[in-house]
């Protein structure tokens, strides 16, 4: 009991450091600020006009894919940040101190929480700006809300063990953007996958991403009456099959970052 308190603590402790990062690093607040208000607005006028979704607007579809994608790419702050302490150093002070190993990132992954849900809200009221309604109760649409952080913090333990395996910062960015950039178009996240061509199609539907955005569209009621069933199991039920996903991301990434967090501080 002892171990777990001081788990907590520990975490709450690096949690804060981040996020009191994020606060006095004005250059960050501006691109989280600024970043969701782009992708809304830009994937809505410019591609608003060209693509019809029968029964609702384009838009409606639109805005939980991009709430996906988003809060995808906000996972990476876990990965970048633990690559910059690597290559600086910070974890070396880290390791100088008497606290949990596990701490430094699960107290990363708590902090990014904040910040996606941060992007969340401010993409919302972009979203709204553009033409975008919720159209179910305010419990469902929290769900929704839930879903897409309960995701992404799941996905923040991939980004955790990936900068920890590579040399520096910029390797990171370019190996999360060519993981990440395939996994938000090869998806439901921008058309509908079943325009998607046979092999693609496949992967659309049982894509983690796709079926976070159908489950997000559910609980707010963008998803308009009358329209087909998916063929696809994976897009029937996507809350199911998203925390599916959540608790196998961390089951699996969870333990292998702490223990490649363990092995880089006793170099």
């Amino acid at each position: 009991m002892n171990a777990v308190v001081g788990l907590v603590a520990d975490s709450s402790v690096i949690a804060k450091r981040n996020l009191l990062k994020l606060v006095r690093m004005p250059e960050m607040i501006v691109f989280v600020i600024l970043s969701p208000i782009m992708f809304v607005l830009l994937f809505a006028y410019v591609f608003g006009g060209s693509i019809q979704i029968e029964g609702t607007s384009y838009r409606e579809f639109l805005v939980p894919g991009i709430f996906a994608q988003t809060v995808l790419f906000g996972s990476t702050f876990t990965g970048m940040g633990i690559a910059d302490d690597m290559q600086k150093g910070i974890i070396n002070r880290f390791r100088s101190l008497p606290m949990s190993r596990a701490a430094v990132l699960a107290g990363r992954t708590v902090s990014d929480v904040a910040y996606n849900a941060l992007t969340l809200v401010i993409m919302a009221l972009a979203g709204l700006a553009v033409g975008w309604r919720i159209r179910s109760n305010p419990i469902d649409a929290l769900i929704g809300f839930v879903v897409l952080i309960v995701f992404a913090y799941a996905f923040s333990w991939v980004m955790a063990l990936f900068g920890l395996l590579v040399p520096s910062v910029e390797v990171f960015n370019n190996a999360s953007f060519m993981v990440i950039f395939p996994m938000t178009f090869i998806a439901n996240t921008f058309v509908q996958e079943s325009t998607l061509p046979g092999p693609l199609k496949v992967i659309a539907e049982w894509n983690p991403v796709s079926t976070v955005t159908q489950a997000s569209r559910h609980w707010f009621g963008n998803i308009p009456d009358g329209t087909p069933a998916p063929d696809a199991w994976s897009l029937q039920h996507p809350t199911t099959y998203t925390m599916i996903w959540v608790v196998v991301l961390v089951g699996v990434f969870a333990p292998l970052a702490t223990a490649r967090y363990r092995r880089s501080v006793k170099k």
